[in-house]
């Protein structure tokens, strides 16, 4: 039962109507794979995980729906700050022949986003579309269903990981943990980038092992 609107509430906080709720998301460079067997790329701060389980949320038209309607295959590269003018530059192409302004971006159409920004391609292991190889962690995705979110204004992926890749200078020697004093993922803050900064705490339930610092 919905909570009546109390506007006589006591409270510091004030009401806003923000543009779009970016709050502290962690961006994504999105591998697809074009109808001629070339590879999309395109930048995305809407994703999270459950366990082997990914959620994808993009816009409806564009090449990265497209292509995951089509082909149920794709690659999560997950970059660091470093490349953030990389990332920026991507939000202004697209690989849709008729081009349209989205999310407050221009569009240009571009066949190779790759050259385009100066990232390099890497074969993958188990799908057919290029992983990003500057990209820290590299996640290869088996789609497993897309619709339309319930305003019909974005499509929602689900996404099976099949493969991760790491770049072993974010990885605890001898085991599969990242090292999280290692890895600092680019963040998308209400349209600014940033990063991780210094840890503040460690939670209860982490399986990461604790390392001394020398």
């Amino acid at each position: 039962m919905a909570v009546p609107h109390d506007s006589t509430r006591d409270s510091s906080h004030i009401d806003i109507t923000p543009g779009m709720l970016y709050y502290g998301n962690t961006v994504t460079l999105l591998s697809t794979l074009n109808a001629d067997g070339s590879t999309n790329l395109a930048p995305m701060s809407s994703t999270w995980a459950l366990g082997n389980t990914i959620v994808l949320g993009m816009g409806l038209g564009s090449q990265t729906a497209q292509n995951l309607a089509e082909r149920n295959e794709a690659v999560l590269n997950l970059p660091g700050p470093e490349l953030w003018r990389q990332v920026e530059s991507l939000g202004d192409m697209t690989g849709v022949r008729h081009a349209r302004r989205q999310h407050g971006h221009g569009s240009i159409a571009v066949s190779d986003k790759f050259a385009a920004v100066g990232l390099t391609p890497e074969k993958a292991e188990s799908v057919h579309c290029m992983m990003v190889a500057e990209a820290g962690l590299q996640l290869e995705l088996h789609i497993v269903s897309c619709r339309p979110d319930v305003q019909n204004s974005f499509v929602i992926a689900q996404a099976q990981v099949l493969h991760v890749h790491a770049d072993p200078r974010i990885v605890l020697p001898g085991t599969s943990h990242v090292d999280p004093r290692r890895w600092k993922p680019l963040i998308y803050n209400f349209r600014h980038y940033h990063t991780l900064t210094a840890q503040v705490g460690e939670s209860g339930i982490t399986e990461t092992p604790t390392v001394q610092e020398c």
